[in-house]
């Protein structure tokens, strides 16, 4: 009789991962990789002991609360839980962890990557490059914007905030920052810190969302906000898409209030507001902030370490609930 215990795996992790988990667990796999249901989330979670999430699994509190009594544990598979009701599982007793700092270098260079794409119309020159529409060059051809020395507002200054800034400071960008409290000590670069955000807007050429989505920061760039932006500033999003008003953004892109976005995530992604699809000033990217095979491995193991202590009668180093 073995005493193992079980654990349903919300979608399909690295295979080093899953070797881990069949070595050491009795896991119930996500063999073709789909979204679960709310209902096909209960239902595998009959008998299992603990649920290894990704932020698409429906963990809100209709769903936490029809939950069997053995799961202990929600162990999630990224930094973000704000797919995961957490009042709910602490009033059900069921721990919540997740997996910081393993994703901060790989974000912060997907923000990058986000912001030339805007800022040098990326988008535009690799269609007009696979299309065979390119047939010209010419002083006024595919004019963009230089980031280099320009001022960068990033909101949200932790993990990955801090190094977005260290990587734009290397482009000899000016950083400003808004916070929930100043940094106590910066090192590698300046920083100005705004205690409130629509003081920081006015300077921010380009504007980065690194924080967290809570009901506070829900819809954070709305119209009254954009409209404090400096004339053609870039957006940049690689947190979550709740932190913006789809329709405020879409519309300052289209009159060029907001000149280009780079984009990571979305509400309701994967079916993002179909508006940033028809506009030529919009770099998208399909939630890939952490898609490298030494971020996603690391997060894998960092989830296990969770798992592991808390069946072991530790507190996991990664609680958040």
């Amino acid at each position: 009789m073995t005493n193992k215990r079980k654990i349903l795996v919300g979608r399909k992790l690295p295979d080093a991962i899953e070797t881990k988990l069949s070595r050491d667990y009795l896991p119930l796999f996500n063999s073709d990789d789909h979204v679960f249901s709310p209902d096909e989330l209960i239902a595998k979670s009959q008998g299992m002991d603990a649920i290894l999430a990704c932020h698409s699994e429906p963990l809100n509190a209709e769903v936490i609360a029809l939950l069997p009594d053995t799961v202990r544990l929600i162990a999630n598979f990224s930094v973000g839980v704000d797919h995961v009701d957490l009042n709910a599982a602490k009033a059900r007793g069921i721990v919540v962890t997740n997996t910081p700092d393993v994703l901060s270098d790989a974000t912060a260079e997907i923000a990058i990557l986000c912001m030339l794409g805007a800022a040098r119309r990326a988008s535009e020159g690799e269609r007009l490059v696979r299309s065979g529409h390119w047939n010209s060059w010419s002083p006024a051809f595919m004019v963009g914007t230089q980031i280099t020395g320009k001022r960068i507002g990033i909101v949200g200054m932790g993990r990955v905030g801090q190094v977005l800034a260290q990587r734009a400071s290397g482009f000899g960008m000016k950083i400003h920052y808004h916070n929930r409290r100043p940094l106590p000590s910066i090192t590698g670069f300046n920083a100005t810190f705004h205690p409130q955000l629509e003081e920081m807007l006015p300077l921010c050429d380009v504007l980065s969302l690194n924080c967290p989505a809570t009901p506070e920061t829900r819809g954070l760039l709305n119209r009254a906000r954009i409209d404090l932006l400096p004339e053609g500033a870039i957006v940049v999003n690689t947190a979550r898409g709740a932190l913006v008003d789809d329709e405020a953004l879409i519309a300052a892109l289209k009159i060029g209030k907001v000149g280009a976005a780079g984009l990571d995530v979305f509400n309701d992604e994967p079916n993002l507001h179909p508006g940033y699809r028809e506009l030529d000033n919009t770099f998208l990217l399909p939630h890939i902030g952490s898609a490298t095979r030494e971020t996603r491995d690391a997060m894998g193991y960092r989830a296990l370490e969770n798992i592991e202590a808390f069946f072991s009668g530790k507190e996991p180093v990664d609680r958040v609930a």
